[in-house]
């Protein structure tokens, strides 16, 4: 394209001039009325090529065009998913800001959608009922907007790296909601077992149930939880939440009973693959970890205040 310059006007200025002062660039209001490439508007492209490293050369040119387009995407604009030269912009920033807030890391807020964006992305359709292609079309934006109240601030993003809940606490979740556990294989039956029992050695008055269907849920309870050691069926329309990170479990639980469009919501735990009851991989103590581990997020993800 040939380069916008200082006296230019018409069309293509004004439509510069609109997207930096979209992005918070000043521009006197006598050049956005004419649309005239002048002095402020030379200051606001020197401005914005300095800050994303494009030179000083007050002109927008092709590589500035690019940038200044992509910085103008919101999320939901445009459909996202990994491709090179990746997608980047505004709206990808916006994705993994909320995606590592949610607890799907996506490594450093990048701008760029790469093979970490991605992985994210498909790990947060798979724990929303999502088919996990890594493919961000409406339904996916649907499903982050929802949770805009947990990404979007920033003070509470920061206080919900949660640790290792209190035993008093964990007591307190456990009196106060109803939450069931079902499961699918006899090592998550076995798991279930072991966090029923801890559940009830931490308070005598705990809610938490065990079901042998999911049919079976007490109409007053919070949420199902399935556990199943199978590979989940991505056309089953509910959310699957792995073990891993065991430090983002809490979160991700949450964000997926969040998500849930089963009453009572439905959130199915995916324990892992290496429990495998015949080649002795799955000792007494595994299920012991994986059951105090579960406790400990569910405790921490259905704590009062946890999305406030």
């Amino acid at each position: 394209m040939e380069p916008i310059v200082y006296g230019m006007s018409g069309a293509a200025v004004e439509d510069v001039q609109e997207r930096l002062a979209h992005l918070g660039y000043l521009i006197d209001d006598a050049e956005t009325t004419n649309s005239v490439f002048g002095e402020t508007t030379s200051a606001a492209v020197r401005d914005f090529r300095e800050s994303h490293d494009l030179g000083s050369r007050p002109e927008v040119d092709g590589a500035t065009w690019v940038e200044l387009v992509s910085e103008c995407y919101e999320l939901g604009d445009r459909t996202l998913y990994l491709r090179l030269p990746n997608f980047h912009g505004n709206d990808v920033r916006i994705l993994q800001h909320a995606l590592n807030t949610l607890g799907f890391s996506c490594g450093q807020v990048s701008g760029a959608y790469d093979a970490h964006t991605e992985a994210a992305v498909r790990q947060f359709q798979e724990n929303v009922g999502l088919y996990p292609d890594g493919m961000c079309f409406q339904d996916t934006f649907e499903a982050i907007w929802h949770l805009k109240h947990v990404w979007a601030d920033e003070k509470r993003a920061r206080s919900k790296t949660l640790g290792v809940i209190g035993f008093a606490r964990a007591a307190s979740v456990l009196e106060e909601t109803v939450l069931a556990l079902a499961a699918t294989d006899p090592i998550a039956r076995n798991v279930a077992g072991r966090i029923w029992n801890l559940a009830s050695a931490t308070s005598e008055h705990s809610g938490l149930t065990l079901l042998n269907d999911i049919a079976d849920a007490p109409t007053q309870t919070t949420c199902v939880f399935e556990l199943s050691c199978v590979a989940p069926d991505p056309s089953a329309g509910f959310g699957n939440v792995t073990m891993e990170s065991p430090e983002d479990l809490p979160r991700r639980l949450r964000t997926a009973y969040d998500a849930a469009r089963t009453k009572p919501p439905l959130v199915r735990v995916e324990l892992p693959s290496t429990a495998d009851p015949f080649d002795g991989s799955f000792t007494t103590t595994k299920a012991q970890m994986l059951a105090m581990t579960l406790l400990d997020a569910l405790c921490a993800a259905f704590e009062p205040g946890f999305e406030e």
